[in-house]
């Protein structure tokens, strides 16, 4: 596995996690070696995303930047966007979602790098967007103070919601029965199938990332140096513990076998690694740390061993939704992420394209001209 982190110094950083286990028996000792280190960007990243092949990283510089792990060369630049890159997020290993300062929602082709989608998500920015499970439906919020869900299917606007406040966090849970959307220190719980609040968490500082270890336990972490577990049903805190000497930027959670581990990044430049307790009101215990001394601002955990997901998914994935919902979503049986998107509509070329992989480069004014380069 491969810890992957950017910072505000432009640089992606990468560490090679080796596991051995000791000798005493259950304990393992993580030990995370440098591998590279790439000037990836010309302003500081903002976020990153992972696949079974690739990661992912936006910036301030307005561009997406594309990284073969199984080659370790950059494998192109994805220019759509006018703004700072916000939000990344993989489907499975044939799409990519990204959203941005100019309040647009691209759905890329992660096979040909072709933008198959471009909406006009937001009038302000989009600050975050999370994908249903299933694939079929992403909520996004920004700064014109609405929760939006979208039919990826169709790729159209379904269901509109005012929020009085400006959210900059959402996010599904693992099952997709329920979603929560973050404004400052307060969590609120959203229900699926009422699409109503049926809780409210609040924080002790304001909310950096969140992050599901299962359908109701929730990570928080915010702008102090601790991460707390809530249960998501009882509204309770299940544990608290350090983590970090400064604010805690970013997490990233993930499961292999016998192991679920969450992945913390803060501002005072330490990537750490933990394992998570099955009782959850047991704090985790750290696996490893690295220093990359650095501002750290995003971070993800490419597996390298990661099986691809199935492309599109069986009608029996079609997530439940509220009888409002309903009424505004044409469910399809054809069933992912804008599928088959590029025969229903043929998006603007004129500020998109990837350089690197191929020959044939999209027509366009602001292309990227990147070769592939091997990481130093």
């Amino acid at each position: 596995m491969e810890l992957v982190a950017g910072c505000y110094e432009q640089v992606l950083f990468g560490f090679t996690v080796h596991r051995e286990p000791e000798a005493s028996g259950d304990h393992e000792k993580w030990t995370p070696v440098a591998d590279f280190t790439h000037h990836a960007h010309t302003a500081s990243l903002s976020a990153v995303a992972v696949n079974s092949r690739f990661v992912v990283t936006g910036s301030k510089d307005e561009t997406i930047h594309i990284y073969d792990m199984k080659k370790k060369i950059e494998h192109g630049a994805l220019v759509h966007h006018s703004g700072t890159i916000t939000c990344l997020k993989f489907h499975g290993n044939r799409h990519l979602v990204s959203g941005a300062e100019d309040g647009l929602i691209c759905v890329w082709d992660a096979k040909k790098w072709e933008c198959l989608k471009s909406i006009k998500a937001h009038k302000g920015q989009v600050t975050f967007l999370s994908i249903h499970p299933s694939g079929k439906l992403a909520l996004s919020v920004g700064t014109d103070k609405t929760l939006r869900t979208w039919n990826l299917v169709e790729g159209r606007s379904a269901f509109i919601k005012n929020i009085k406040q400006n959210a900059h966090i959402v996010e599904w849970s693992p099952r997709g029965e329920k979603y929560v959307v973050i404004i400052l220190n307060k969590i609120d719980i959203y229900q699926l199938d009422t699409a109503s609040i049926s809780g409210t968490i609040t924080n002790e500082k304001r909310i950096s990332s969140i992050k599901f270890l299962s359908e109701s336990v929730l990570a928080v972490a915010g702008d102090e140096e601790v991460v707390r577990f809530f249960d998501c049903d009882s509204l309770v805190c299940l544990c608290e513990f350090k983590t970090h000497e400064n604010r805690v930027k970013d997490m990233f959670s993930f499961e292999i076998p016998e192991h679920q581990v969450i992945a913390t990044a803060s501002s005072d430049g330490f990537i750490k690694m933990w394992r998570v307790k099955q009782d959850k009101k047991v704090p985790p215990s750290l696996l490893c740390e690295v220093n990359t001394n650095a501002r750290l601002t995003c971070l993800g955990v490419w597996l390298d061993k990661v099986p691809d997901r199935k492309a599109s998914l069986p009608p029996a994935a079609e997530p439940a939704v509220s009888k409002e919902d309903q009424s505004k979503i044409s469910k399809k049986e054809s069933g992912d992420l804008v599928q088959e998107e590029e025969k229903q509509s043929k998006p603007n070329t004129k500020k998109r394209g990837l350089t690197g992989d191929s020959n044939k480069q999209t027509k366009g004014n602001n292309l990227v001209s990147t070769k592939k380069r091997k990481m130093v």
